[in-house]
């Protein structure tokens, strides 16, 4: 997934301009093949490149860094208190539970 993450980007601005990946080659000042090979991930910008690309195209990039969050593991923990006429209630409204992705 990393290695599509800034391709992926690059594509979701090129969408929301409406641009052909030409017309959005041409406003990045890159040709046309580097971005394509971008947008698919068989080469990667650096972390500058792909900034100062998005800037030309009029976005920022906003990276935060964060707690990491514990929802899963909650609830597995409370999963694990409940029976299995409940757990199968829930299963049947529609809810998946942790213990079923395992």
């Amino acid at each position: 997934m990393a290695e599509r993450l800034a391709g992926s980007l690059l594509l979701s601005a090129r969408t929301r301009l409406g641009l052909s990946q030409t017309a959005f080659a041409d406003l990045l000042g890159v040709a046309q093949p580097t971005l394509s090979a971008y947008e698919s991930g068989r080469r990667q910008p650096t972390l500058p490149t792909l900034v100062e690309m998005l800037a030309r195209a009029g976005f920022d990039l906003r990276l935060e860094l964060t707690e990491r969050d514990r929802h899963d593991a909650i609830l597995a923990e409370w999963e694990r208190t409940l029976d299995d006429a409940t757990r199968e209630r829930l299963r049947s409204q529609g809810y998946r539970l942790a213990s079923d992705v395992a």
